[in-house]
């Protein structure tokens, strides 16, 4: 049955290791490799998925991805399609946690990254030209997109922005009934077994943390590590921007008080240089930005050995994505239940319009960091590369990693 699906997971493969920019140009790019390259699935449902995966905790590009797996081929390919996007992110950013005693910081350059935000501005504008004709339709769904673009623009960062966007969109367009009427449909049986797993993970997680702090287990560090990065992979909303601040105050802030209050040397604590180091190099890698808890964990177990350093590096990959997987692939079926009701469909219809909002004022966030108004050489080389981009994914069929390629060889050579 996996047989079959060998293309879709080298189509997989490509993106893991050629996506960067974030969740809303991953959203982007996945537009443009699994929708219009090869119709994996179609623009509409791809817009559902992502606006789904924005009401979750959890890192959304990788859910969204998890969830076309699982669209294609069920729970098993929904786990190959995880474990191929997050792995070679993971093993570059566990990787940093070994080489970094041996690099010159002064010497760590990212010149060749240096267009990967004006490249991920172009994909982000194709992706909302191509949403909003099939998201905006009529003149609720234009308001909704003007109000989502302009809060989501100067409250960008902010945790409870996008979700509570999304639910305002769907709330909105259900005061009316009159273009989509109710059906009566008959519900399915919900299945729990994942969502139990979840909070089993969690509670346990928590209560045996707790635990070996009390009683000063000797080799407590791994279980403390799980407990954290798997907490903070289930109530981080906002994505990657709001996680690393999370990550910066759990490891480094936090625990240099506690040694000071109480003296404990098992504490999990990086160094705050170490976690600037991180912070920064996770941004230029490709893949999801929840690859960073690789990095964290390798740090966090780096004094008790190369062997302890590789589990703290599988600790962290593990328990960051763990909870995005298992509550998409929870809420999801229950999500395609509640389509059998009208007010979802006519929810989604605000939603879309929302996710279109979102991802123009993503255009412009990205776009107010990038040299485009200035006299400069490098300013007609941003414009010329956001142009580009738009319009070589809009008028020829050229493959997104070619773009990126393109992208990173202009800043190698500039």
């Amino acid at each position: 049955m996996l047989l079959r699906h060998v293309p879709f997971l080298k189509a997989v493969l490509l993106h893991s290791v050629t996506a960067f920019g974030g969740p809303q140009a991953h959203l982007a790019m996945m537009m443009r490799t699994f929708v219009q390259r090869t119709p994996y699935i179609t623009e509409q449902e791809l817009m559902e998925y992502n606006g789904f995966c924005q009401l979750l905790p959890g890192a959304s590009s990788t859910q969204t991805l998890t969830l076309i797996g699982y669209k294609r081929g069920g729970v098993p390919l929904a786990v190959l399609t995880l474990l191929i996007w997050i792995l070679p992110a993971s093993l570059l950013m566990g990787s940093l946690s070994f080489l970094l005693q041996y690099i010159d910081k002064r010497e760590l350059g990212t010149d060749i990254f240096m267009f990967i935000a004006p490249m991920a501005a172009g994909f982000l504008m194709y992706a909302a030209v191509h949403a909003f004709p099939l998201a905006i339709k009529n003149t609720i769904t234009r308001v909704i997109m003007i109000f989502s673009t302009i809060a989501t623009y100067f409250l960008f960062g902010q945790p409870w922005v996008i979700p509570s966007l999304i639910v305002a969109g769907g709330i909105i367009t259900n005061l009316s009934r009159k273009r989509i009427p109710q059906v009566e449909q008959k519900p399915r049986k919900i299945k729990w077994w994942n969502f139990w797993l979840f909070g089993i993970i969690f509670i346990a997680a928590g209560i045996i943390s707790e635990k070996s702090k009390i009683e000063e287990w000797p080799n407590r560090r791994p279980i403390n590590l799980f407990e954290n990065t798997y907490r903070m992979g289930s109530l981080v909303f906002g994505g990657g921007q709001v996680l690393i601040p999370m990550m910066y105050e759990q490891w480094s802030v936090r625990p240099e008080a506690i040694r000071k209050r109480n003296r404990d040397e098992n504490v999990v604590q990086i160094d705050e240089s170490d976690m600037y180091t991180g912070m920064g190099i996770v941004r230029a890698m490709p893949g999801p930005v929840f690859s960073i808890a690789a990095f964290t964990g390798g740090m966090a177990m780096k004094d008790s050995g190369p062997r302890m350093q590789v589990l703290g590096c599988l600790i962290g990959m593990i328990a960051i994505f763990l909870p995005s997987a298992l509550l998409v692939l929870f809420f999801f079926p229950i999500w395609n239940n509640l389509k059998k009701y009208a007010a979802v469909y006519r929810s989604i219809e605000g939603i879309n319009a929302v996710v279109v909002g979102i991802m123009i004022a993503s255009t412009f966030y990205i776009m107010k960091d990038i040299s485009i108004t200035a006299l400069k050489t490098v300013s007609f080389i941003n414009i010329g590369v956001i142009l580009g981009t738009f319009f070589l994914l809009h008028f020829t069929k050229i493959p997104p990693p070619f773009i990126v390629i393109g992208s990173l060889l202009l800043g190698f050579l500039f």
